[in-house]
């Protein structure tokens, strides 16, 4: 069992409280057509009251058909390591519950070997992935995660978790892959624009390699590209998928932080077309 080590701080401590909240950011987001089938999401991952209502716009999609199954993608913050850190089994525990981790689908991963490896202790002070799971445990509570975080989102480890994901999950039409990324972090609010346009213009592009040669040439566009670029190639796997972006914001919207020094938060989809 993984226990949450920030609940209480950067999401209420309280399931009553956490579910209201969460619930109201989902109720914010209008309807939105589906082009296609849901394959992947970006989303942000700061704290509920600053990336939520951002976030909110990614997972309001999934009520009409919930995942099996979440494989979670992010950067690591606080662990050191090399490769990519795969949590087994067992579960993530929030407020709301515990979420179970997909035993086989780690499995699969792990049996390809490095980079490739089963370290429970790399996710245990990480909340990229953590500030996924309310929103999951609302519109798909019946979901099963597989959480990975990359070490260093080299290219050889984005790319290796983006072949890995391609072969372990293979035509499965009930695996949602979900990257965990903030965007340009503490410009001010024009310039965090900026900066977040060329990553917003990047993800629409036809040119399915645009956003890897931006973020591989500039990782501070966004601090999980690593994870972002393994979900776009993956989710690109042997069919055709475009990325649609939802909703972009800043910290500042929050209404809290002075619009001087800001952190930018998107929310994408990628949809299978063909």
């Amino acid at each position: 069992m993984r226990r949450s080590p920030i609940a209480g701080s950067w999401y209420p401590g309280q399931a009553a409280v956490l579910r209201r909240e969460v619930e109201e950011m989902l109720r914010e987001v209008p309807a939105h057509p589906h082009p296609g089938r849901l394959v992947g999401l970006i989303s942000p991952h700061a704290g509920l009251m600053y990336s939520g209502p951002v976030a909110a716009w990614g997972y309001a999609l999934l009520a009409a058909a919930p995942p099996a199954t979440v494989v979670l993608a992010g950067p690591s913050h606080r662990g050191d390591f090399e490769g990519l850190a795969v949590y087994p089994d067992g579960a993530f525990e929030t407020p709301l519950g515990r979420i179970e981790i997909d035993a086989a689908l780690s499995a699969a991963l792990l049996a390809q070997g490095p980079p490739f490896l089963a370290l429970p202790e790399a996710h245990r002070m990480e909340h990229s992935l953590e500030m996924q799971l309310p929103f999951l445990q609302v519109v798909a509570p019946r979901a099963r995660i597989v959480p990975v975080l990359l070490g260093t989102q080299e290219p050889a480890e984005h790319r290796a978790l983006a072949a890995g994901l391609a072969a372990a999950v293979g035509e499965r039409s009930d695996v949602l892959l979900i990257a965990s990324s903030d965007l340009s972090h503490y410009h001010s609010a024009p310039a965090a624009a900026r900066l977040d346009g060329q990553v917003l213009a990047a993800l629409e592009s036809a040119e399915p390699d645009a956003f890897v040669r931006l973020w591989e040439r500039d990782p501070s566009h966004a601090c999980g590209g690593g994870a972002v670029a393994a979900v776009i190639q993956a989710a690109r796997s042997g069919r055709e998928a475009r990325c649609e972006v939802l909703r972009r914001a800043d910290s500042g919207d929050a209404g809290l932080f002075d619009k001087s020094r800001v952190v930018g938060y998107v929310s994408a989809a990628l949809w299978a077309t063909a």
